[in-house]
């Protein structure tokens, strides 16, 4: 059986409201940032999920494809993109002939950098709204 949730109140909606506000404020923030680079909100993403994918410098297609909650041959499309940017390149996996390694270029790295400095401000200014803690320089 399956169980019917409780009826939100009225400060469950008011608070509801206020985090999708903040975040769609945020998300805002990142996508003009992005173009004023020069670059897509997406194309940011990839170099974001690129380089802080853990433990490694790179991201395969498919870790890519779950990070950016896409379809494969979207990322791939997105990928090929910022290739032709000189962002990112290619490179076989010598692990796993089958598995394509996305690695950063310095021009993917330079821009990543910029933009997520400013993201970096930006989430601190945010951090009471979201009530996290700020992340440290």
């Amino acid at each position: 059986m399956s169980s019917r949730p409780s009826p939100l109140s009225k400060p469950d909606f008011e608070a509801l409201s206020a985090f999708r506000y903040q975040l769609r404020k945020f998300l805002r923030f990142s996508e003009d940032a992005a173009q004023a680079e020069g670059v897509t909100p997406q194309q940011y993403l990839l170099l974001l999920h690129i380089k802080g994918f853990p433990g490694r410098e790179w991201a395969s297609v498919g870790e890519l494809a779950e990070r950016l909650q896409s379809q494969h041959h979207s990322v791939v499309a997105l990928i090929t993109r910022c290739e032709k940017l000189e962002l990112v390149k290619r490179v076989a996996s010598t692990a796993d002939r089958r598995q394509v390694e996305i690695h950063l270029l310095p021009a993917g790295e330079r821009c990543l950098a910029k933009l997520a400095a400013l993201h970096h401000a930006e989430l601190n200014t945010l951090s009471d709204t979201f009530n996290v803690p700020t992340i440290n320089n």
